[in-house]
């Protein structure tokens, strides 16, 4: 996800819904046809092997085959070229997606190898909204805030909360910026390097967990596959947020973010590692060819 500037209308234009439906009929257009049908406050972000296709009843965000030289990004967002703080969307609104990709995403299983497998999604995908915190392709330097249905790959291993693994398919907040975060940083410091000694994890955990304020809940094959169409939903207030998929209940949070972040979908060849342990890092991945397709999307102010 990059922060590359695109041309959108000013900061000081009024919030709105954005509806987008790609049900036209007819055949296969063209990235510059699929462009016209876009509402005007969402910018494309092509980077590397990436494309943006319309197919009859969906438009198909592409990438690869890509390889972990260079990284490779097809995205949508309505935030580039804005300030944070003048990013579009706060509480209360609903947001809902039709969206399918070409792979499934690797099981959030708890003592799955974390190592890759044939025939998964490689890199991260999703669609939701997040402040543009720091990624491989740079980033303003803000502490994490994001509500989004969030797809990772090995050797991803964001372990952001007790029990569940650091990749996988999965309705996802984290929620950093928020009045007493910063007094859990001095004692996971010293947790992480308790379990970098000991290599008991647990205390550092909790401390990560209690920083980020990170709620997770796992998609399984039979709730959500990544490789079928599925409706998703974010009720997004202020104080819960509600994610469904095909109208059933799979998370709800009572301490959301407050915003304002921007909407964003994307697929890319990225990994990223933040561990109790103290590890930080991004890098990129080898990739076949895989995308991501939307048939709709819709942001409601309530």
């Amino acid at each position: 996800m990059t922060m590359r500037d695109a041309g959108l209308r000013p900061s000081s234009a009024p919030r709105s819904p954005l509806d987008q439906r790609f049900d036209l009929p007819g055949p296969a257009d063209s990235s510059l046809s699929a462009l016209g049908e876009l509402d005007s406050r969402l910018a494309p972000i092509l980077s590397g092997a990436a494309r943006l296709e319309r197919l009859p009843g969906a438009l198909r965000l592409s990438m690869g085959p890509a390889r972990s030289r260079a990284y490779t990004n097809a995205q949508l967002d309505d935030y580039h070229r804005l300030r944070p703080r003048d990013f579009p969307w706060r509480p209360p609104l609903l947001l809902r997606v039709r969206a399918r990709a070409s792979h499934p995403a690797w099981p959030a299983t708890p003592g799955a190898p974390a190592s890759d497998a044939p025939g998964h999604l490689r890199g991260t995908a999703g669609f939701g909204f997040w402040n543009a915190s720091p990624s491989i392709s740079g980033g303003p330097l803000l502490p994490p805030e994001a509500i989004w249905f969030f797809a990772a790959s090995p050797p991803s291993n964001m372990a952001l909360t007790p029990g569940i693994p650091g990749y996988g398919w999965k309705a996802q907040t984290v929620h950093v910026r928020r009045p007493g975060a910063l007094a859990a940083v001095p004692p996971m410091a010293a947790a992480a390097l308790w379990a970098s000694v000991s290599g008991d994890e647990r205390p550092a955990a909790r401390w990560l967990n209690r920083l980020t304020n990170a709620h997770e809940s796992p998609l399984d094959f039979q709730t959500a596959s990544l490789r079928d169409w599925h409706d998703y939903e974010i009720e997004w207030r202020a104080d819960a947020a509600r994610f469904r998929v095909d109208g059933r209940e799979v998370l709800t949070v009572s301490t959301p973010p407050r915003g304002p972040l921007g909407f964003v979908t994307w697929i890319d060849n990225q990994y990223a590692i933040a561990t109790p342990r103290g590890r930080l890092r991004f890098g990129a991945l080898n990739t076949e060819e895989q995308w991501l397709e939307l048939a709709s999307f819709s942001i409601q102010p309530r």
